[in-house]
């Protein structure tokens, strides 16, 4: 079997037996395909021929050729999965990636909005017929910090109004039950009253009945962004950050914003505690004595 056919097998493994997301998929086929490339720039018909060394110069190649520390990092994680199934499997003699290490990545930190802003943005009129529609997503994704692909594919048998909960299916087909706050509840109640709540029908709908597009709402927030006058960069991520950083913010308990987000790692989530020292540093600089900076 040629390398190509092995890294394509794998590739189908992971649709189908770890059930990665099409997006996942494609990303590790990017990633190999620049492996595959190195590999038969150098004459190498097996990956068993592939060592320490060998790695080592794909990645400064890489590098030099301009990509980012991130995307190094993702690269050598692909090659690391692909190896460690080829060595499961008795295909893989040696260790190829042993002591192979990528750049350092600064981790830049998520922007979030304030609670004024945050308020100021779910509580918008954009009046019209999709006011009722914009409240209910907007409310949403603050009370219950979704990523946009499970709010657009939320159906309403995934709400239990009465319950204040969400059922949500997220990374890795992981199902997690999300609490939902009662200002969502009751502009999600408003929508079901404007449109129906059949179980099987999307919450939000766009042309024809059909699931709303995600382009549609990162472009419907930026909208009402503008509206309210927020000055910041305003999309349905960001919403997600607010929510993880003003839970952490109140509670302190970062497994519980671990679970809530769905993040399968806690390193993961720790990204918010470096906001909310961020917070803590300012205040400090600005109440200490000892701490002003001298103008």
């Amino acid at each position: 079997m040629t390398p190509e056919q092995q890294v394509e097998r794998w590739l189908l493994r992971l649709a189908d037996e770890r059930h990665a997301s099409p997006h996942t998929v494609a990303g590790y086929r990017r990633d190999l395909a620049k492996l595959l490339r190195f590999m038969r720039a150098h004459a190498l018909t097996s990956f068993d021929a592939l060592d320490a060394n060998l790695m080592r110069a794909f990645v400064a190649g890489e590098h030099r050729s301009g990509l980012a520390p991130k995307s190094l990092q993702r690269l050598l994680s692909s090659c690391r999965s692909l190896f460690r199934q080829l060595n499961r499997e008795g295909l893989l003699a040696g260790e190829p990636m042993l002591g192979v290490r990528g750049p350092k990545v600064r981790r830049k930190l998520p922007q979030v909005l304030d609670v004024d802003e945050a308020a100021a943005l779910v509580e918008t009129d954009s009046g019209g017929k999709l006011a009722v529609r914009d409240r209910a997503m907007l409310e949403l994704f603050y009370s219950s910090g979704l990523r946009l692909s499970e709010l657009v594919g939320l159906r309403w048998i995934d709400l239990d109004l009465d319950g204040g909960e969400v059922r949500v299916l997220g990374k890795g087909s992981k199902t997690r039950i999300v609490p939902v706050g009662r200002h969502a509840v009751t502009a999600l109640r408003a929508l079901g009253a404007e449109q129906g709540m059949p179980a099987d029908n999307p919450v939000f709908r766009g042309r024809a009945g059909a699931p709303i597009n995600p382009r549609t709402v990162q472009l419907r927030m930026k909208t009402l962004a503008l509206q309210q006058g927020i000055p910041k960069h305003i999309h349905p991520h960001l919403l997600r950050h607010t929510f993880a950083s003003h839970m952490l913010e109140s509670s302190g308990d970062l497994r519980a914003v671990q679970e809530l987000l769905g993040h399968a790692d806690i390193a993961t989530t720790q990204i918010y505690t470096h906001l909310d020292f961020q917070h803590l540093a300012k205040v400090y600089d600005a109440a200490h004595p000892r701490a002003r900076r001298k103008p």
